[in-house]
């Protein structure tokens, strides 16, 4: 059986791997459409300045999308290097989002990127806009095919075990694509990446305005980041809301840990606004409570119950029980796979055979369980609920943040008012708040779905390659010297880019035929 150090060390790569990625592409999401909006308004009204505005903005996004690239990339390869067991488990469904993504959204966005940069004395002024969308589109279907993989791991549909392959296979793979799950994450993810963007550009325009540079530029840009970071902001906390619905059917447990509740009460439920959790006393102490908050968000309705840790932990118990039968079965089917009895035994009870593996992390045989075995097993299922409460109040007070700052910024370019020298200074300071907001929420997911590597299929402890943990700590630290390297690269080039400014862009005339073509000449803007 594979360490406890191993997987470990194994999820904390994966954690630093995700971390790195999820620096870089909530940015290029956002800022894809952005550059579509100001490219718009260009053709719209032939105004060189917003071509000047999608032009410099332009260069950010291909800095960053760079490095998201890079780091995504490194993630997929990881699922085969440091979680074999789970792509062998589960590889037929997890791995068909993954393959189609590469297929359709990142071949979409590497055959449009070059000409979306290299395109504008080529293309027309319409054709180039198609460009720019098409890398907008193709960077966010990347994370719908993303999310489709993690929300079935969050929420595994339209698969089944065979116990003749030892593996789960697709059984409705239109299930997989709309799990209502994955669907929730999709667009709540997206919209956090535009705010992400938003307060991104809302930031460095008021860097100008605070340093009197390039100001028509900066004003025109903190308007459409003002619009469009309220609009997403709003949308964030909306769609959250419908997370949080998802949850109610489909992740109790991360629910009950997200409000820190151990015992179901009436319907419907309070929504805690400060707590102290504990999983060791299993209780949540100094709680102030919203009445009936939670239990309209949650089950849109009065009478809906939010069911608690401790119910939810005596579900599990059974649950194991059953999943014992049907790991029985299973292995009376390696024998002998005409087996009728245990193969009727094992339709019965399949349903729950990722409960029984959770045994296995304190015993070599579930079959051999003793009750304080499977009561062990069953609180295993309760994730680090502090850390879930805390984390998620966090990005839920950041979200709620995000929307009166967009507001503010709305009604001060509404009134053209863009020298309140206090706000300009507040973007500076909420830039890196989005990236918090993000990593948290992510944090909050993952976590919650512990100790489940495929929710109620496979425990994450399972699911790690037969590594060593001298082999672990080399690429750990190898990979993070790499891409802290790249990422201290990434910074300066944005930074030097920012402090270099918006140029204006000067279409190449040749004056004789035979004259070589350049691409552009680039003089500052200003």
């Amino acid at each position: 059986m594979i360490s406890m150090a191993v997987v470990e060390l194994s999820r904390l790569q994966f954690a630093l791997t995700a971390l790195y990625h999820f620096l870089f592409v909530p940015l290029t999401l956002g800022l894809s459409f952005m550059l579509v909006i100001m490219e718009s308004v260009y053709v719209m009204t032939d105004r060189p300045i917003w071509r000047d505005i999608t032009r410099f903005w332009g260069k950010l996004f291909g800095i960053n999308f760079v490095l998201g690239v890079a780091t995504g990339l490194t993630m997929e390869f990881e699922f085969g290097t440091n979680w074999a067991y789970y792509s062998h488990y589960v590889g037929d469904i997890f791995g068909a989002p993954l393959a189609i993504e590469g297929l359709m959204a990142f071949f979409l966005e590497a055959t449009f990127v070059g000409l979306m940069f290299f395109g504008w004395d080529r293309l027309s002024k319409r054709g180039h806009l198609l460009t720019t969308f098409m890398v907008a589109l193709g960077s966010n279907l990347s994370a719908l095919w993303i999310l489709v993989a993690n929300g079935w791991m969050q929420h595994p549909t339209g698969a089944t075990f065979n116990p003749q392959t030892m593996r789960m296979e697709v059984t409705d793979f239109m299930a997989v694509i709309f799990n209502p799950v994955a669907q929730a994450k999709f667009v709540h993810t997206v919209s956090a990446g535009y705010v992400c963007a938003s307060v991104f550009v809302l930031g460095v325009s008021a860097f100008y305005q605070l340093k009197g540079k390039h100001i028509a530029i900066a004003k025109r840009s903190f308007t459409v980041a003002a619009a469009f970071g309220l609009a997403a902001s709003l949308s964030v906390v909306v769609l959250g809301d419908e997370s949080g619905y998802a949850l109610t059917e489909n992740q109790k447990m991360k629910l009950a840990a997200i409000e820190g509740m151990w015992q179901t009460e009436p319907a419907p439920a309070g929504l805690t606004l400060f707590g102290l959790p504990s999983n060791s006393g299993r209780e949540t102490t100094h709680e102030i409570k919203v009445p009936y908050v939670l239990g309209l968000i949650s089950t849109r309705s009065l009478t809906g119950e939010v069911t608690g840790i401790n119910q939810l932990v005596n579900t599990a118990k059974v649950r194991i029980a059953a999943g014992i039968i049907a790991y029985d079965a299973v292995e009376t089917l390696k024998v002998d796979r005409n087996d009728l009895v245990a193969r009727e035994a094992f339709e019965r009870n399949k349903a729950d055979l990722g409960y029984a593996l959770l045994l296995k992390r304190f015993i070599a045989d579930p079959r051999q369980a003793d009750a304080a075995t499977i009561e062990k097993a069953a609180w295993s299922t309760v994730p680090n609920v502090p850390a879930i409460f805390w984390m998620f109040r966090i990005m839920a007070g950041l979200g709620f943040a995000f929307i009166a700052f967009f507001a503010t910024a709305f009604a001060f370019s509404s009134m053209r008012r863009f020298d309140a020298r206090w706000f300009l200074k507040l973007a500076l300071f909420m830039m890196p708040m989005p990236w918090i907001a993000i990593e948290v929420g992510w944090a909050v997911a993952e976590i919650g779905r512990q100790p489940w590597a495929v929710d109620g299929v496979l425990p994450t402890f399972l699911a790690a390659s037969s590594l060593t943990v001298p082999q672990l700590w080399t690429t750990i630290i190898g990979f993070t010297l790499l891409y802290g390297i790249l990422a201290v690269i990434e910074v300066k080039l944005m930074l030097a880019t920012i402090a270099k400014g918006p140029e204006r862009y000067v279409p190449w005339r040749p004056d004789s035929p035979a004259e070589p073509a350049p691409d552009f000449r680039a003089v500052p803007a200003e």
